[in-house]
């Protein structure tokens, strides 16, 4: 795990020495900027090996830095095991990624060809809730391949294992967030959470949301397991809950803090309280996906912040104890978090321009079998997109239900024509289920319905 320093230089001694000396430089330290000339925003672990401005030392400069950076920063209520609050900074490269947002986090997403009314928008956001919930899980430990995973999620098979059921609670608790994101935050509702991403996973059954009892805890978290994060005591957890979803729901409009700001401040909280035996982390990105939704940031259900994570998790480690290291500053954990976001975002973006030129091309192709495409209803039309792509794959009522969010019977009416009168799939039975297959030729069949047309 990376190493952060938690010795910074005494910014007092460095301006009381100077003040007994009269120099000068005291006046140049009062005027500075709270990032370095690349506008990043750095810690003194990495900010010591920088060239200082001419005429200061680095223990110097980096108190310039600090003064630059407690004139705007902006105290919450929220406060570390001491008793010590936490507190955040604006700065502009956190201010202009926060505008960016603002322009696409609350927007309508069009999937394809189709409305964000459509069904598409409903697969687009369980397709998103099942990356997240396997991607969670593993940064968790969970040990289980994407593609084994996918499939007892959308066939609602039972899960094997503990990495398996570990995802398969992942899935129910996104499920949960998406059922109650109109509602305040409330203890119960992050005890439920919890309860759902860890049931059946503890040693201890009992455990499951419920408030640790022990201020030793077992966590799958580096800096717990290296002696440098110790989270507070366990008698103040229940207290410690319940400002935490204070300021969930604050709306006060003398004391504005950016929605994702807030939702990331959340995550961060969590994490640092580590309030249960297991299913901290889960519980985290869980409850930043409850607020950042229940400010209304729509796209966040179509992206997984889980993803983005798991690509470095030393980084995210990193932004965790930096926060710590340098008197309580959020803002490191904030803007590595932002940067996550906006990496999501582009990918979503990115995912989505593919999806649009699959359905352009569908839909030229379909302009010439006009009496085929009069069949098709919007999920046939997604999942004939997917089946030219994958020669052999599988589909199941179960899992189509899933996919779609559909009921049995839609699912039935929507996978039967596909093999019967579309004549575009095969279709055997395996055991009591039907399984719909994507032909190797079906490209030729399609073209059938355009000589047909």
């Amino acid at each position: 795990m990376t190493q952060v320093s938690r010795k910074l230089p005494d910014r007092d001694k460095i301006l009381l020495n100077l003040l007994e000396k009269k120099d000068t430089n005291i006046l140049n330290l009062m005027v500075g900027n709270p990032v370095d000339e690349e506008n990043r925003y750095l810690h003194w672990e990495d900010f010591k090996y920088k060239t200082p401005p001419a005429g200061l030392k680095p223990e110097e400069w980096w108190t310039k830095t600090k003064l630059a950076r407690q004139a705007q920063s902006k105290q919450i209520a929220l406060k570390d095991s001491e008793g010590e609050p936490f507190s955040f900074t604006t700065p502009d490269v956190v201010l202009e990624e926060l505008h960016l947002l603002d322009q696409n986090a609350a927007g309508q997403v069009v999937t394809g060809n189709l409305t964000p009314t459509s069904e598409s928008r409903d697969t687009y956001i369980i397709s998103s809730l099942i990356n997240e919930a396997i991607t969670s899980s593993q940064i968790e430990g969970a040990a289980t391949t994407r593609d084994v995973a996918k499939e007892m999620l959308k066939e609602g098979r039972e899960p094997k294992d503990k990495s398996e059921q570990m995802i398969y609670n992942n899935y129910h608790a996104l499920q949960f967030i998406q059922s109650r994101k109109e509602e305040p935050l409330t203890p119960e509702i992050i005890f439920r959470l919890n309860e759902i991403l860890t049931v059946k996973t503890l040693e201890n059954p009992d455990g499951a949301g419920t408030l640790r009892k022990s201020d030793s805890i077992q966590a799958n978290d580096e800096r717990v397991e290296a002696g440098l994060h110790i989270p507070p005591k366990a008698d103040k957890l229940r207290d410690r809950m319940g400002l935490l979803c204070i300021f969930a729901n604050e709306k006060s409009s003398h004391y504005f803090i950016h929605p994702i700001i807030r939702a990331i401040i959340l995550h961060f909280m969590l994490t640092y309280d580590q309030p249960f035996e297991d299913g901290n982390g889960r519980t985290a990105r869980a409850i930043f996906y409850w607020s950042a939704i229940n400010s209304g940031y729509s796209i966040i259900e179509f992206i997984s912040i889980s993803e983005i994570i798991q690509y470095s998790l030393a980084k995210y480690g990193k932004a965790l104890l930096e926060t710590e290291t340098d008197e309580n500053d959020l803002t490191y954990f904030i803007i590595h978090q932002i940067g996550v976001l906006k990496s999501a975002t582009h990918k979503l973006t990115t995912d989505l321009e593919k999806k649009r030129l699959e359905a352009t091309q569908m839909l030229e192709m379909l302009s010439k079998a006009p009496k085929l495409k009069s069949k098709l209803n919007s999920r046939q039309f997604i999942i004939l997109i997917d089946a030219l792509k994958k020669p052999g794959k599988k589909y199941t009522i179960q899992g189509h239900m899933t996919t779609h969010g559909t009921v049995y019977e839609t699912a039935r009416s929507d996978l039967l024509p596909m093999s019967g009168r579309l004549e575009l799939f095969d279709m055997h039975k395996q055991g009591r289920a039907m399984v719909f297959v994507s032909p190797s030729d079906l490209q030729k069949r399609i073209e059938k319905w355009i000589v047909q047309s």
